[in-house]
């Protein structure tokens, strides 16, 4: 059974930093993705990383800012945002289980974590 479970997430001042975790059992996988949720928003895609980490993809409203990186050895998933800004709130998923097409789409993912909240106060 498939598990991703995702951690890091807090409360931090505009300009500060956050790392996420997300930690997939189970098996392992290629391509694997973080996608967040504001209130009232639909699910948008953030970031997504190929097994080797060698290619790396970045919505264009964190580029710069935020870096996805893996450790296949520990089977997990990491996030670094730097520079946090107020629009970045929100709760911050990690998926796996890539279809193979369009790794920015929400639907090309099988598997997803249960969410970590990720507020940004000005």
């Amino acid at each position: 059974q498939v598990q991703l479970v995702e951690s890091g997430g807090g409360l931090v001042q505009a300009g500060g930093s956050l790392r996420l975790s997300c930690a997939a059992s189970g098996r392992t996988f290629s391509v694997m993705g973080w996608f967040r949720q504001a209130p009232g928003k639909e699910r948008e895609f953030v970031a997504a990383i190929s097994w080797s980490g060698e290619r790396t993809y970045y919505q264009d409203s964190v580029k710069g800012r935020f870096t996805i990186s893996r450790d296949n050895a520990k089977n997990t998933v990491y996030l670094q945002m730097n520079i946090l800004k107020p629009e970045d709130t929100a709760v911050y998923y990690c998926a796996s289980g890539w279809r193979g097409s369009g790794n920015y789409d929400s639907s090309q993912y099988r598997y997803w974590g249960q969410g970590t909240q990720v507020t940004v106060s000005s």
